[in-house]
Parts: C-alpha cells; structure tokens; sequence
C-alpha cells in the first residue's frame, strides 16, 4: 500500500542571512526537525537566493553526493580538485565528495541574484575518489516530457552519483501530463514543484510544495497550471 508525506512550501525550515535566503525541506544548520531529517536517501533539498556578487567560502564535504541545479542566474565554482567553472540555469552540476573536497562558490553576477536548488544525496560507497561533472539540461527547450538528468550509470543519461538514484525534470503545459515508472524496488520519489500546480497521483501539490511517496510502482502527473517539476528516486532503506 503507497506511503506519503506531504511538506508544503511554507513548512519548510526559513533562514535568512541578508545575502542568503534559504528554504530547507529537510533539517540543515539551524534549522532542525527531528521529523525531518531526511526522505529516504535523500538528505538535502535547500531553496537558495543568493545575492549578487556573494556565496559560500570555502568549506569540505566528505561522503555525500552533492548536487546543484540552478533556476536563475549562475554561480562560479572553485574546488580543491583545481576545478574552475560557473554553472548557469540550465545545467546540472555533481560532485561526489568522497574521501574529501573543498570548495567555494559565488554568485557570479554583482547585482543579478541567482536562485538555485542545493541537494544532497547518501551515497551507497564511501571514501571514493571525490570527482566533479556538470552537464546542460534541455527540458525547457523540450516542454511536456520528463527529462533523466541523473542516474547511477556514467553511460546513461545525465550525471551519475554514487548511489541507485534518478532524477527527471520537466516543463509541462496546463492540462498535459506524464506517467513516471519507478526504476527500482525498494524505492521512493520525492517530487519538487519549481512552479506551477500539479496533482501527483491525486495530490494537488503547488509552488514549491514537496510530496514524497513510496510503496509504489509508479506516478501519474497531471498538471493543473503551467508548471516546472522535479522527481528524485532514490533507495528508502538507507
């Protein structure tokens, strides 16, 4: 029998540092629920707003796969691993942190901000080579379908992380639709609403709105108003 659990966009966890306003799904930094710590293998689902020109000195991550999509604008990547890049809306950026990495990254506009999503993901091997990919994301330009980005195969398509995951993002119109087959047993979905209103097997979920389920075999997506949306498979058993 399916298992849900519902966090709407105004439930989520605030933070707001001036040049950083936040959104947390799951409990990070200050914010903590002991309710919510976590969906699965999915540990991290931040909403971030950064303000023009500032970001996130230099910090380590050890043993989690760390994923950034940004909506708008774009950030400027430095790493311990001599990786120099910016990532723009319209691209997905990975990073397995393995045994360790440091890394910074900014707003790379001064009086543009940049929204982006920040997540993270358990990995299912520790202490691997830490490594980096970013790659472009069509599924604007590709409206009404949902596009993989992610996968746990370097030859399938989008990035791949170090765990039995998959994501799929989609642009879709007012009254279109899709149906999503789980990829594995023992999994769940996490879906995200960037914008817009969907119903996800029957639950209307709106703007930023977040809907987890599990027990599945599958989803059916109707859209209720233009909408941008996000699937995150990942393993339950952790």
């Amino acid at each position: 029998m399916a298992q849900s659990i519902l966090h709407l966009a105004d439930s989520r966890g605030k933070v707001n540092h001036g040049w950083l306003k936040s959104a947390h799904t799951f409990s990070f930094g200050s914010y903590h629920d002991p309710k919510r710590i976590h969906f699965g293998a999915l540990r991290v689902l931040n909403d971030d707003h950064i303000a023009g020109g500032r970001g996130f000195g230099e910090h380590p991550h050890d043993n989690m796969e760390i994923v950034s999509i940004p909506l708008s604008g774009a950030l400027k990547h430095k790493d311990s691993m001599q990786n120099e890049a910016v990532i723009r809306s319209g691209e997905i950026q990975v990073m397995s942190a393995g045994t360790g990495i440091y890394h910074m990254e900014f707003n790379d506009n001064e009086d543009i901000p940049t929204e982006l999503l920040q997540i993270w993901i358990f990995p299912n091997k520790r202490n691997v080579e830490p490594r980096y990919d970013q790659i472009n994301i069509s599924y604007k330009e590709n409206p009404n379908r949902l596009e993989q980005i992610l996968s746990p195969d370097p030859e399938d398509e989008g990035v791949w992380i170090h765990q039995n995951a998959w994501f799929h993002i989609g642009a879709f119109e007012q009254g279109k639709g899709a149906t999503y087959s789980l990829k594995a047993e023992g999994n769940g979905v996490y879906a995200f609403v960037i914008k817009g209103s969907v119903s996800v097997n029957g639950q209307l979920l709106n703007e930023r709105d977040g809907y987890g389920i599990w027990d599945i075999d599958k989803l059916e997506i109707v859209v209720e108003k233009d909408a941008e949306i996000l699937l995150m498979e990942v393993p339950m058993d952790i």
